[in-house]
């Protein structure tokens, strides 16, 4: 019995300490209850909770920008999803709640906005550039198939060449003289 109280008294320390440092890890690493929950909305009929579903996958949330209010968290959804609720639960038509939704958050909350005239450049602007890009394409290729042809000179302007290629000779000698000669006898310029 002397030797089991001395090998306790041994043990007691370091086993206890391994204990609390255990004990502490799993107490830091287990998971903490999430404060997570669902919207349970009571609804008079079925067709009432598919509009309802419908409602909150087609309306945007503001905050969020590109989430539906049925996927957003955002205290703003909620309230939205609750104020769907409560329309639908007055008897509005879908059509009505999406109005209600236009009226006080803008034509945001669509995912498609009407064509207004402050939504003109939204719809037309892409045509705009499809449209220029492609007369900019028509037009630099065109221009890539025009070839230069060689010209022909008249019998005048052949004349007055010869008449220039003389004159700038007299001036700069022999020059002028052996470029003069280089005109050929059909007015091309070699």
């Amino acid at each position: 019995m002397i030797i089991s109280r001395r090998v306790a008294q041994l043990f007691t320390g370091p086993v206890l300490a391994l204990a609390m440092v255990l004990g502490g890890t799993a107490l830091l690493t287990a998971p903490a209850p999430v404060s997570a929950f669902t919207d349970v909305y009571d609804f008079e009929s079925a067709q009432q909770e598919k509009d309802f579903q419908e409602l909150t996958a087609t309306l945007r949330c503001p905050k969020c920008q590109n989430n539906n209010i049925a996927d957003s968290n955002a205290a703003l959804a909620l309230d939205m999803r609750q104020k769907t609720y409560e329309l639908l639960q007055e008897g509005k038509s879908k059509q009505d709640v999406v109005d209600y939704m236009i009226a006080r958050y803008g034509n945001f909350v669509t995912y498609n906005p009407p064509v207004m005239a402050s939504t003109l450049i939204l719809w037309l602007g892409p045509l705009f550039f499809i449209v220029a890009g492609f007369t900019v394409l028509v037009m630099r290729s065109r221009k890539g198939n025009q070839k230069v042809t060689d010209t022909e000179l008249e019998v005048d302007e052949q004349a007055r060449l010869k008449a220039l290629m003389s004159e700038m000779g007299s001036e700069m000698g022999t020059e002028a003289d052996e470029s003069a000669q280089q005109v050929n006898q059909d007015g091309k310029v070699k």
